[in-house]
């Protein structure tokens, strides 16, 4: 079967994980707990790094939703599950093994918990316990057991909709996006989950107990799948009520600000709190979908570089910026020169170790999720 290849989906992702580079850099320099911290923080810093908050992983899961759906089309359920074993947990367990230690390394520097070169850490620390407490964590790489995760369990469920691309599910939401309003239907399970599980169980990205994170992420995965399942009607409700989506996200975001500076406590402010950060990340996955149609869904040599690139970049990243923090954070610089530093050495360190060291070799490629070169 043909598929028409979405050039927009591409752009997105490779813009959504462009910012989580831009987002975790932020990191070093805002009040929130980060592995390693500037000496001087920056209080301006925190409402950028709210905007991006509210929406950037939720868009990763649907984003990675929909390239399941088309990944889904060209395979049954077993060649599916082999194909995401080789996609994901290889280079989960890699980056376990070789990308992540060095940021505990750093992390065990800057805090005085350790002194010595890398191989002593290595040869003299234990790796018997998790982190904090041990030195065996998978940090930043828990956003790739998470979609492996995903992907195997909802394996029924996708050969399901496959089989029946008419069931009940479809159909009927066919027929509701065809209202304005309609795709906000979305937004009822992830308000749903913020009400029961946000607060008896606070995201951790540690997998035990971390009931809120698993079921509200896999449920905007699964809609990522679900809305590519509608095919033109999604297209069409998208790219017809981009500008609805983006008042949407304005407002929403607006509401958002206002009730988390206001120190008055009124009934039902929690709730109403719940369902704004529901709306709004809502609303900009829509938005940013709907305008992505128009604007960039196009094909391009820099978009397919970029797009390869993407997920060596993604399992690199945070190393780097961990190692640029520990070295940078005492130099007595501004912000700005800063912040640009880290962003230019972020990306041009991954991308010489990308482009020298791993997507030219074969045997490489694989331990970064790259498919065969051909």
């Amino acid at each position: 079967m043909n598929y028409t290849r979405r050039y927009d989906i591409d752009s997105l992702r490779v813009i959504a994980f462009g910012l989580l580079i831009f987002y975790h850099v932020g990191m070093f320099f805002v009040p929130w707990w980060f592995h390693i911290k500037n000496s001087v923080i920056y209080e301006g810093m925190v409402f950028p790094m709210l905007f991006l908050n509210q929406w950037r992983l939720s868009l990763l899961f649907v984003i990675s939703g929909m390239g399941t759906y088309y990944a889904f089309q060209k395979r049954n359920g077993r060649q599916f599950a082999a194909e995401r074993m080789k996609r994901l947990f290889i280079p989960f367990i890699f980056g376990v093994i070789f990308i992540v230690p060095p940021q505990i390394y750093y992390e065990r520097l800057d805090k005085g918990e350790f002194s010595g070169s890398y191989i002593d850490f290595l040869t003299t620390q234990p790796f018997n316990a998790p982190y904090p407490e041990g030195n065996i964590s998978w940090h930043h790489l828990w956003f790739i057991l998470y979609l492996l995760l995903f992907s195997l369990i909802l394996i029924p469920v996708f050969q399901y909709l496959k089989k029946h691309p008419d069931a009940w599910i479809i159909h009927s939401l066919k027929r509701l996006i065809q209202k304005t309003f309609g795709l906000y239907i979305f937004i009822i399970p992830l308000f749903v989950w913020r009400i029961c599980l946000f607060h008896a169980y606070p995201p951790t990205n540690a997998l035990v107990n971390d009931w809120y994170n698993l079921i509200n992420y896999c449920t905007l995965f699964f809609s990522g799948f679900l809305l590519l399942s509608l095919k033109d009607s999604y297209w069409n409700a998208v790219t017809n009520n981009r500008q609805v989506y983006l008042a949407g996200g304005v407002a929403g975001f607006t509401f958002l600000m206002l009730l988390m500076y206001m120190t008055a406590d009124f009934i039902g402010k929690q709730y109403i709190s719940h369902f704004i950060r529901a709306f709004n990340c809502w609303s900009w996955i829509l938005a940013l979908s709907g305008y992505a149609a128009v604007y960039l869904n196009k094909p391009g040599k820099a978009l397919a570089y970029a797009n390869e690139a993407v997920y060596p970049f993604y399992i690199l990243h945070q190393t780097i910026i961990m190692a640029l923090g520990y070295y940078l954070k005492d130099v007595p610089t501004g912000f700005l020169p800063k912040f640009s530093l880290m962003v230019v050495g972020t990306f041009g360190i991954t991308w010489i170790i990308y482009e020298f060291g791993i997507r030219r070799y074969r045997w490489i490629r694989p331990l970064f999720g790259m498919k065969p070169k051909t």
